[in-house]
Parts: structure tokens; sequence; C-alpha cells
């Protein structure tokens, strides 16, 4: 495989079975890409298309997220887990109100002031939005760079993948090109493949069940309507967890995702 015959796969995938409907696909707003990126983190897409329809059905600009208590936030994210993402998708709008003048950034480097918005992010709402040349990474890209340039080795580091990237580049095809990777490498798993384990920066997830996302997201639906007691959260997931159910309660307070008044949790107002 060269990164020419590569490029030449990728795009003639993505003509013929491209996601072009995906609703985020859509769009060029920067806030509305943003949303789906830090949704996408970690979660099927199957899973976040119908939130990322309710988010921005209650939050279509990126004032009116800013403008919302935290708590409203949380409550619409219930049931997507990582709750923090949405702590800091509300965080990184009102920074935007106070800091850019109400307008999403769109350069790789003012995106990455952002909270919870790393190179990967700022590089897919730069390329999403603005069609900007930039060379980012994300699961399936690694999975579709691996499985045809690194078959047989291990330990594979970005910077080997970023060199191939680099090479087959299209430019002035950002949008299109970056569609069609995620695409390809998405039906490369759904083949069978699982290359990413030999990529030198991969992390397994851990399992849900028993997990501290776990008791973290029970603790949080709990609390979507009232004020609980911190008895009544802790034994939630029943005696054998009551000390987890503690640590990650206590967590959640430390990180602000729950407040303490009168002696009951709350999510944030």
């Amino acid at each position: 495989m060269t990164p020419k015959r590569f490029r030449e796969t990728v795009l003639a995938y993505y003509a013929k079975e491209g996601r072009q409907t995906l609703p985020w696909r859509r769009t060029k707003d920067p806030y509305r890409i943003l949303v789906s990126e830090v949704m996408l983190q970690q979660t099927q897409v199957e899973r976040v298309i119908p939130y990322y329809r309710a988010f921005l059905d209650r939050f279509p600009k990126i004032e009116d997220l800013a403008s919302a208590p935290l708590s409203d936030v949380l409550t619409l994210w219930q049931g997507l887990g990582y709750n923090r993402r949405a702590k800091m998708l509300h965080e990184a709008a009102k920074m935007v109100r106070v800091d850019f003048s109400g307008k999403m950034p769109t350069t790789p480097e003012k995106l990455e002031m952002l909270p919870g918005v790393g190179p990967y992010t700022a590089g897919a709402i730069a390329a999403f939005s603005k069609n900007t040349d930039v060379i980012f990474i994300e699961t399936n890209i690694r999975t579709a760079v691996i499985h045809h340039f690194f078959p047989g080795e291990e330990k594979v580091p970005d910077s080997e993948i970023v060199s191939i990237l680099e090479k087959a580049y299209p430019e002035g095809k950002a949008r299109e090109w970056y569609s069609a990777l995620m695409d390809y490498g998405s039906m490369l798993k759904r083949s069978g493949v699982r290359v990413n384990v030999k990529s030198k920066g991969y992390a397994k997830q851990t399992k849900f069940e028993g997990s501290k996302r776990q008791a973290r997201g029970a603790i949080l639906k709990a609390l979507v309507g009232s004020p609980r007691r911190g008895d009544f959260l802790i034994a939630l997931l029943g005696p054998e967890r009551e000390g987890q159910m503690r640590s990650q309660l206590a967590s959640l307070t430390k990180e602000g995702l729950v407040e303490l008044t009168n002696r009951r949790f709350r999510l944030p107002g």
C-alpha cells in the first residue's frame, strides 16, 4: 500500500458508502461540530445521534448553552455517559461568550484554549467547519492507517501514523478526507479489524458494570429533578458498593458536578 493508493481507496469507499446523512456532516457551524465531537468521544455514533438532536433543540446557539444552568445541561446529558464532558462543554460555551465575544474560534490554536478541547477535537472542528488543512488522529483513523501500513507491527507511535497521513493528505479537501477516513476506519472495525491495540498509545476502556463510571452515572441520574440525601445516594447500588459510591459522590462534588446545600446533594444551578 502506498499513500496515494490509500487515499484513493478511502475516498472511493466514501463516495460509495459514506455516511453523508449524519446530522453533524450537514453543518459547517463550529459550535454544532464542537457538540458532536464532544459527544462522540468514547461513544458510538448510533447512541449519539438522538442526544445530539435533543441537545441542539434545547441549545441551538452557543449563547443558549452559555446562559443555561449546568443542571439543565447535565439533565439533558443523562444516559450518554462521561458527564464531565457536559460540564467541559458548558464551560467552553461560557469561555467563548467572555473571551471570544460569543463567536466560536475556528483555528486549532484558539480552539485548544477551550476547556476539554485537545489537538484532535480542535483539528476536527477546524477541518469540518472551515475545511482547514490540518493533520490529526482519532481511533478510526488509527485503525485505517495501522491496518494498511503496519499490519505486523506492535506499539506503533502516532508520529509514524502522522507521517503516513501527511503523505496521503489531499490538500483543500479536509472536510471530505476526514469524513472519509473516519467512515473507512469504522467500516474496518465493523468488519472485525481490531488493530488499535497495536498503537503505542492504546488504552483499553474499562468495563461499565462495577466501574466508577457506573457509580457516577447512577448518582447524577438520581439527582435529576430533586435533591437527595447523601445516605440515599450512597446506597443506590447496594451495600457492597457503598465505599465506591461515597468516594464518587465526593469526587463529583469536588469537580463541581454536584453541590451540597442544606445537607442535600443537588445538580448545580
